[in-house]
């Protein structure tokens, strides 16, 4: 195998001790740099011209991608695109960099010449580094995505804010807007399911055992979208017991939906026509992924 065919598959970069395990002669690897087919970032390293800027900045500052960056790369949920976040090697470790760089211990131990820390690891420095609400909409994006299992994360050793957040998270909630309000209704002390499944259709969340209330996503935004949205809540103070926050109000307006939670809850619940009342239900309170 060729030396550049070698690098594609990790990002186009690898340490040296990776490449003569493979069979690299130190000559061959000379007479690579020496053609330009190759570059050297650090001592150690070896890389394409033109490879991951990330992973060659990992490199040459002596760090490892980590937080943000490995959850951005794996598709998770993230409210804003941050710069890289970096994590030390070791405590003693002084890199020479101007990136956000994380310090505490891994949770998960790291293999060898790694430029990636595994999700594990960047979890637990999330906990720490994004607000609260951002930072259980990542972690419930991983679960939701199944790259983890609550099972799992349970038994790496996380402490502080990692393990309060451990300890509210599930793999329930279909996006960060959901984990937002999940948050949030857990704040308001009400109770409720995530994505119930009620009369043949999942609901967003069903609080009180009657109230739905239902979450649009980025896509259903827009001013008249949110008139359409307050007249629905107008609409379930007035007898529906429904009521529906799109992703604007959600971020941006939160203080008038809980308002119009807290008012239809307090009214209790609707009744329907011939005066009986709405049915217990999400078929007895279960989640639908719920074993």
């Amino acid at each position: 195998m060729h030396l550049t065919q070698l690098l594609r598959d990790p990002g186009g970069i690898l340490h040296v001790r990776r490449l003569r395990a493979a069979g690299f002669t130190s000559h061959r690897i000379a007479t690579a740099l020496s053609s330009g087919a190759v570059i050297r970032p650090q001592r150690g390293w070896i890389a394409l011209p033109g490879s991951d800027p990330e992973l060659l900045q990992a490199a040459s500052e002596g760090t490892i991608l980590s937080c943000v960056s490995v959850t951005r790369r794996l598709g998770l949920w993230l409210l804003e695109q941050p710069e890289p976040h970096f994590a030390a090697r070791s405590p003693h470790a002084h890199p020479q960099t101007t990136a956000k760089v994380h310090w505490r211990a891994p949770v998960r131990r790291r293999e060898p010449q790694t430029l990636l820390d595994p999700l594990e690891n960047a979890l637990n420095y999330i906990a720490y580094c994004q607000p609260p609400e951002e930072a259980i909409a990542i972690w419930e994006s991983a679960l939701n995505k199944r790259l983890v299992t609550l099972t799992a994360l349970r038994r790496y050793p996380y402490v502080g804010r990692a393990k309060e957040i451990l300890q509210s998270v599930t793999p329930f909630s279909d996006s960060g807007l959901e984990s937002y309000v999940g948050t949030r209704l857990r704040a308001l002390g009400l109770r409720f399911v995530v994505q119930a499944y009620l009369h043949e259709h999942r609901r967003d969340f069903l609080i009180e055992g009657w109230l739905i209330l239902e979450i649009d996503g980025a896509t259903h935004t827009g001013r008249q979208r949110d008139l359409d949205n307050a007249q629905d809540w107008e609409l379930s103070i007035n007898g529906l017991g429904r009521i529906r926050a799109g992703y604007r109000q959600v971020l941006e307006c939160w203080p008038e939906v809980q308002d119009a939670i807290m008012r239809l809850l307090s009214q209790g619940r609707p009744v329907v026509q011939g005066g009986d009342r709405l049915p217990n239900g999400p078929q007895h309170g279960k989640n639908p992924r719920e074993k």
